[in-house]
């Protein structure tokens, strides 16, 4: 790769981000930002349900700069074009993202990127969902479970930690084994190309409407809220 042309990847923190990420590392491809967007209400991203601080905390253990932009389910078009457009300014030419199989997701943002003077890369692109989530848990990053639609998933799989016996059973109930139609969502604490692995803990399980969230809360800020307390 010509090192004069910069890289970005669109990141969720789950663990298709990590792979997109992962692969291009090991092809060469240096990925110079993170780019999240973000509820600006909740200050989480949107399905994942992790706060924007949790994914301010992987890249700095991942040591790319991240780029993080709030917004609303009618606003996210315009603050998407934004963020291509600040990329742009920065210098980067290609982007990299972690869709799987959806088409009609993938052509969503290939025409926007493309429109935009950006190369749209993708990494992951019409790989089996099932070999995928393997080589993520074979190349050692621990990803837990944040989110889960209630209509296909079960309940125990929320706040568990991805392994190949959890696979299996995504296989066994029938569900794309990377939920790359929403059954579930993932945060990755740690792996080959963290410098150090975040501590987490589960916390407050959230309800909404046909899905559940755990909130995953880092140890040193979970032992300073029982500091204060005392």
């Amino acid at each position: 790769m010509n090192r004069s042309e910069l890289c970005a990847l669109s990141f969720s923190g789950g663990k298709d981000s990590i792979l997109a990420l992962d692969r291009a590392v090991r092809t060469n491809q240096h990925v110079d930002y993170l780019v999240t967007m973000y509820d600006a209400v909740s200050e989480r991203v949107r399905f994942h349900g992790v706060p924007i601080a949790l994914i301010q905390a992987q890249a700095d253990a991942l040591g790319i700069p991240l780029l993080s932009y709030p917004t609303t389910p009618e606003a996210f078009e315009a603050v998407f074009l934004q963020s291509l457009a600040d990329l742009h300014q920065h210098g980067v030419s290609m982007i990299l993202f972690g869709n799987i199989h959806l088409a009609d997701v993938r052509a969503w943002y290939e025409e926007r990127t493309t429109a935009a003077g950006l190369t749209h890369l993708e990494p992951l692109w019409g790989d089996a969902p099932g070999t995928l989530v393997r080589e993520c848990i074979a190349r050692g990053y621990r990803a837990t479970i944040t989110s889960i639609e209630l209509a296909r998933a079960k309940p125990a799989w929320l706040g568990a930690t991805l392994t190949e016996a959890l696979v299996e059973d995504f296989e066994v109930t029938g569900i794309d084994p990377c939920g790359e139609r929403g059954e579930y969502h993932t945060f990755v604490s740690a792996g080959p190309l963290f410098a150090r692995p975040l501590s987490i803990q589960l916390g407050d399980v959230v309800v909404q409407p046909g899905y559940q969230l755990v909130d995953i809360v880092l140890q040193e800020e979970q032992m300073q809220k029982e500091t204060f307390k005392h």
